[in-house]
């Protein structure tokens, strides 16, 4: 008995470690060549300028880059977390006895400032997404998978808590708050995958970031162009979809509620076909072709035609405007529906009748493209599924958009 009680005490304690299912993450990070394309990247920029401070060890730096994008799985949302961070999580992911401390992550970061890295990081990344995501095929088959893919495009506003002085403008995920802030414009494929994210001052206009973020991308990837983009509703401006129409883009967003009235808005309105069924296979939405004549404040006498795919949501009824000058009187909306002969309530034998129910019509809402052509089934489609897959994108880049702002934000604070 005394022998078998030694054996057991003697034995290997089960030990349980931090964060072991990040590995996978890791492995995933080595399998693509993420971290290698990094890690290249910035050994270049620190050759290239002798003065700019950056490690010269490859594994020093591999081990910094791992810190930083792992911050968020160690339930980190930002580096000045490191100072009070005593788990093992991310000692284990770097192969050091300890995590980094925030002043040395925080150093590495202003040095990749100082040395313009933000700039080459972000075409690294340009380069390496398109080679992710997309097989390596001929120029010619490149060519006609831009010609039938469909990009979407995002902004993204994040708050900066900062002593200094940023732009402000509204941050959508903390209910519309004016915050200093940056915006992110995301460009992600039709799959949701994300491609490239750019950081602008946070007062700047998605239409402003677009083009900029285009063509940086197709510089990086040295492809012609992307033709077919959806863009949030926000990039609803006629000269913007003008600027890209022009550059032979086909572009999908959805018009502003204050550009149109109702149906009378639109011409050439065709059959009304069902797009949605409910459970018990009734028809709630329904989609037709359309075209609108969208004015540009530049060229009044020149406005800009696009194609719509007008849906007629039944499920979202809203109150139709007053059609008769009697039902616009305050006095007068009682008795509009009533005969002459029926509006004498002062006499004894009147008595009152139900009130007819208000009029109704149901919600519109109108996507439009720049295409000469449109199937509204097919364009419909095509913008709404831009929600799953933008959230999609976000799930997988959510915890890298924090980190990266870190990195190409930090010569950026005369803003």
């Amino acid at each position: 008995m005394e022998g078998t009680s030694e054996k057991k005490l003697t034995e290997p304690q089960p030990v349980w470690q931090e964060g072991i299912g990040s590995l996978l993450r890791l492995s995933a990070a080595h399998q693509t060549g993420f971290l290698a394309t990094l890690s290249a990247t910035i050994q270049g920029g620190a050759s290239s300028l002798l003065s700019s401070g950056l490690p010269r060890n490859e594994a020093v730096v591999e081990r910094l880059v791992l810190t930083l994008l792992f911050l968020p799985v160690a339930g980190l949302a930002r580096t000045w977390d490191l100072r009070t961070y005593t788990g093992t999580m991310l000692a284990l992911l770097t192969g050091r006895g300890c995590a980094y401390s925030y002043a040395y992550v925080e150093q590495f970061l202003s040095r990749l400032a100082r040395a313009g890295a933000d700039e080459s990081l972000t075409g690294t990344v340009a380069q390496w997404t398109w080679a992710l995501w997309h097989e390596e095929q001929s120029q010619e088959e490149q060519e006609q998978e831009e010609q039938r893919a469909v990009f979407y495009v995002d902004g993204h506003r994040k708050a900066v808590y900062s002593d200094v002085l940023v732009p402000r403008g509204p941050v959508g995920k903390l209910g519309g708050k004016i915050l200093g802030c940056r915006e992110l414009v995301v460009l992600h494929d039709d799959e949701g995958h994300p491609l490239l994210a750019t950081t602008h001052r946070g007062d700047q206009h998605l239409t402003q970031g677009v083009p900029q973020l285009l063509h940086r991308y197709e510089q990086a990837i040295e492809l012609g162009h992307l033709d077919s983009l959806v863009v949030d509703r926000e990039g609803m401006a006629a000269e913007f979809l003008f600027q890209l129409h022009a550059e032979g883009r086909r572009v999908v967003t959805l018009l502003r509620s204050n550009q149109y009235k109702d149906e009378g808005s639109f011409t050439e309105v065709g059959e009304w076909l069902p797009w949605r069924l409910d459970r018990e296979g009734s028809v709630v939405c329904e989609v037709a072709t359309a075209r609108f004549q969208l004015p540009r404040p530049t060229q009044p006498d020149q406005p800009l035609t696009v194609r719509v795919a007008l849906i007629r949501d039944w499920r979202k009824l809203i109150v139709r405007e007053a059609a008769t000058e009697a039902e616009t009187v305050e006095g007068g909306r009682w008795k509009a529906d009533l005969a002459p002969e029926q509006q004498q309530f002062w006499e004894p034998e009147w008595q009152a009748t139900p009130a007819p129910p208000v009029p109704t019509r149901p919600k519109l809402i109108p996507v439009v493209t720049t295409a000469r052509e449109a199937n509204a089934v097919e364009l419909a489609q095509t913008y709404f599924r831009r929600w799953t897959r933008s959230g999609r994108m976000r799930s997988e880049i959510g915890s890298f958009l924090s980190i990266w702002i870190r990195i190409t934000d930090m010569r950026k604070r005369q803003w």
